[in-house]
Parts: structure tokens; sequence; C-alpha cells
């Protein structure tokens, strides 16, 4: 429309953390990392409307989401598969034993429901950027939950609540390569329900319902890059639906919905 100005949408990483451990004060870090940011640029601090995407292997290693493959024993069915598409064995094993489903296993991949009703490659579990050598990270046993624990901690702390996303790379059916989701959230609703509204045409959407959630955890992504050792990115400008809402809640598909099984 003439004379309107676009809106803005930025992302800017915060500094990096110190390498988290199991039982650090992921909270406490963050918030020393946001201030900082916000000491070389007091506009960053934070705001009504902003959203804190914070990655989850952060989350799930000061949580304690994490194993150690030595202690692991793998079934034979772990072997046989690890062998006959050269993955650690081990690893394999602790895919299985966090699926509640197993979905299918081939080409090297294992596609699961973790408990918390993910349908995911490899269960979420990941050996990438973790730090140390032999382990794993498993995805936050309750990500909402995370969400709001740290989105407590910076109100408390720094007198703001903004919405908080936790988020995870996952894949896609029919398409190459992944994106960043999110996982949990807290302090906005995860979908834009557009349903009955008319588009600009004039006609009554039956069946828009935007991923908003999603699309903030993958615009973070592109701001902080995936081997940057940034795990948190602030962004700024993006239309929040209202309310306090939950990914396990509202955004994941029941079985029954599911059209490709």
């Amino acid at each position: 429309m003439s004379g309107t100005r676009p809106r803005r949408l930025i992302a800017v990483p915060l500094p990096a953390l110190p390498e988290v451990r199991p039982g650090d004060d992921l909270g406490g870090m963050i918030v020393g990392a946001w201030r900082a940011l916000a000491e070389a640029d007091p506009e960053l601090a934070p705001a009504p409307g902003d959203v804190l995407v914070v990655t989850q292997k952060v989350v799930s290693k000061a949580e304690g989401a994490i194993v150690d493959l030595r202690t692991v024993e793998p079934r034979p069915e772990a072997v046989a598969f690890g062998e006959r598409w050269k993955r650690d064995p081990r690893q394999v094993e602790v895919v299985l034993r966090e699926a509640v489903e197993v979905i299918r296993m081939e080409k090297g991949v294992i596609i699961t429901r973790t408990p918390q009703g993910y349908v995911c490659a490899n269960g979420g579990v990941d050996a990438s950027n973790v730090g140390e050598a032999e382990t794993v990270t498993l995805l936050p046993a309750d990500p909402d939950r995370s969400a709001r624990g740290i989105r407590d901690r910076i109100a408390r702390e720094m007198g703001v609540a903004p919405a908080v996303i936790v988020s995870d790379s996952f894949g896609r059916p029919w398409r190459w390569g992944i994106v960043d989701i999110a996982l949990g959230v807290a302090g906005f609703r995860p979908l834009d329900d557009q349903r009955g509204r008319p588009d600009t045409a004039g006609r009554v959407m039956q069946a828009t319902v935007v991923a908003v959630a999603d699309e903030i955890a993958s615009a973070a992504e592109l701001a902080s890059g995936k081997t940057s050792g940034l795990p948190l990115v602030l962004v700024r400008g993006a239309v929040l639906p209202e309310g306090d809402g939950s990914i396990t809640g509202e955004a994941l598909m029941p079985p029954s919905a599911d059209l490709f099984r």
C-alpha cells in the first residue's frame, strides 16, 4: 500500500557461550550473553515482541540429555545396520532406545517417532557440534518447558519477557536439505491459523495455517550459521500469534492425520 512503511525483520546472533555442560545455569549464561550484546548495541536490549531462538544442543547439554557412547552396548540389530550402512552401531542403539516407534530403517537412516511426538531422522540423536568425542545429544525431554524456563529467567533478570524458541535442524519429505524448526516455544502460539479469513482477493481461506515458530527458527539459523558456535539469536519484527502456545500440544500432527503412511 502506498505510504505504508514495510515491516523490518532482523536476526542478530548473541555472543558465543562458553562450552555448556550438564548442570550448567543455561538461563544465567543466556542473560549474560544478552547483556553483552546490549552493552555493545543498546538498541538490542530485550524489548516487547522480541523472540530469542536457542538451539537444542545447548539446552540438551545443560539438561544432561547426552549419552557417552562408550557406555552403550549395541544390540545385534544395531550392529548389523551399522555394518551395512557404515554407521556407529552404538549411535544406532541409542536411536532405537529413544524411539517410541520405528517407522523405517533404510539407506542408513532411521525414521522414528520420539517420546515427545516428533517424527524425524535418527530420533534427533546427534553427534555434530557436541564438543566432545564419543558423545551424542538427545532431544530435551520437554522443549516447551525448557523454553518457558528460559523465558522466565530472562524476565526476572532483565525485566522483559521475550518469546523463546528451542530449535533444531530437521529434514523434510521429498526435499533435500535441512531447515531449523521449533521444538518448543514460550510466549506465543506457534501457528497462525488463517482459516476463515479473507485472502487478498476476498476469498475465504480454507486450509492456510502458517508455521510461524518454524519460520522464525529458520530465519535465526540463517543469521547464525550451522557451524558458527553461536547458539542464540535475537529475532525482532516478527508478528507473533497471541497466546502462550506449545509445539507438542498444537504443532505436532497426530498419527490419525498422517496421510503418508
